[in-house]
């Protein structure tokens, strides 16, 4: 992504690309994803399913987002209800960060 690309409609276009492909190994891939789309509630997501979705945003983004270390400062009731707009603003920011620094 550039600098301009890596806004909050890019990244969550992006995210709700990996989330489909993830969901449709389930065959859920008609599944609804916006910012508020909860992964645990909405998404039915378990702890495994945010391991492979870190090992996509990696490939997607290589290290500029660290997903794990975003997850690792949220307690258990955020993991619980996390939405997708709060990843899409961790991965938005981390971009510009490293596109700015």
């Amino acid at each position: 992504m550039t600098p301009t690309t890596a806004t909050h409609p890019a990244v969550l276009a992006d995210i709700a690309d990996l989330l489909r492909d993830l969901l449709d190994e389930y065959g859920l891939d008609d599944a609804e994803i916006g910012m508020d789309t909860r992964f645990h509630d909405d998404l039915e997501l378990e702890s495994i399913d945010l391991v492979t979705l870190a090992g996509r945003l990696e490939e997607r983004y290589g290290n500029r987002v660290n997903f794990a270390e975003f997850i690792a400062e949220l307690d258990l009731e955020e993991i619980i209800t996390l939405t997708v707009g709060r990843l899409v603003d961790h991965v938005a920011a981390a971009l510009r960060d490293t596109e700015e620094g």
